[in-house]
């Protein structure tokens, strides 16, 4: 039950919430000469560095996938993720100015920082097509299958957000500790390489990572030619599944304490 109140309250506040989300958006861009162009920046010039140092000079395999495709495919939900964590993270401290002087949902503010970052994986995901277009990678239906996944990727961000704005709240360490743990996020989830690189016996340890199996599906579903690992997903989903509730019970213990300790 208690579990569920965030999610009325945000329902019933719904007004506020979309208008936290808008202002997000608007705030990323504001004065940029680039504008959103941003959003297929970072996961394109990334992609193309890790073709040159993994590709082309270590010569990392890619599953019969075209290195570019089969890393940008990967980059695409990671770049989503790991801002939108980092952005949840310190959305509570960045408005503390608003919680300390008006009531309103808290979980609203980490809510709308993750789901704010959907708009920038829609527009990189354009150029994903393009990719697969120049290398003469065919569309499957498996395609349909990518807003599908966006569910569980959200949640992931929404649970994991939760936690480090509740933390972050009393700690202010949080700010410093964020970036290296998605640093140290990154190479511990099968975005450079592939799983099947990794030693048989090491492989449960990677497939507890629950955006392994996101990342893996997201990536499966490019090419008729490649399988979902549903096993692997199912674990992903139960684990998201528990963090998201980790995260709402934690955030709804620590919320009361706000906008005394902000």
């Amino acid at each position: 039950m208690m579990k569920a109140e965030p999610m009325r309250e945000i329902w019933r506040y719904r007004e506020l919430f979309y208008f936290f989300v808008w202002r997000d958006i608007k705030v990323r861009y504001k004065q940029t000469v680039l504008g959103a162009a941003w959003a297929v920046i970072q996961p394109l010039f990334t992609m193309i560095v890790f073709t040159l140092l993994f590709r082309r000079l270590a010569n990392m395999p890619s599953d019969g996938i075209p290195y570019p495709i089969f890393s940008y495919s990967a980059l695409l939900p990671w770049t989503y993720f790991a801002a939108a964590i980092s952005n949840a993270g310190n959305s509570l401290v960045q408005n503390k100015d608003l919680i300390t002087k008006v009531y309103f949902p808290r979980a609203t503010v980490p809510a709308a920082s993750a789901l704010s970052g959907l708009v920038d994986f829609g527009i990189a995901s354009g150029v994903l097509l393009v990719l697969m277009l120049y290398y003469q990678v065919p569309p499957s239906w498996g395609l349909l299958l990518w807003p599908v996944l966006i569910v569980p990727l959200v949640a992931l961000a929404l649970g994991v957000g939760m936690i480090f704005a509740a933390v972050n709240v009393k700690y202010r360490d949080i700010k410093y500790a964020l970036p290296f743990v998605i640093h140290l996020w990154l190479f511990l989830t099968p975005i450079i390489y592939p799983t099947s690189i990794v030693p048989e016996r090491f492989r449960f340890l990677i497939a507890l990572n629950p955006l392994t199996g996101i990342i893996e599906a997201f990536r499966a579903s490019l090419l008729p030619t490649r399988q979902v690992d549903w096993g692997l997903l199912g674990l992903s989903v139960t684990i998201t599944a528990a963090l998201l509730a980790l995260g709402i019970t934690y955030f709804r213990k620590t919320e009361r304490a706000f906008a005394d300790i902000i």
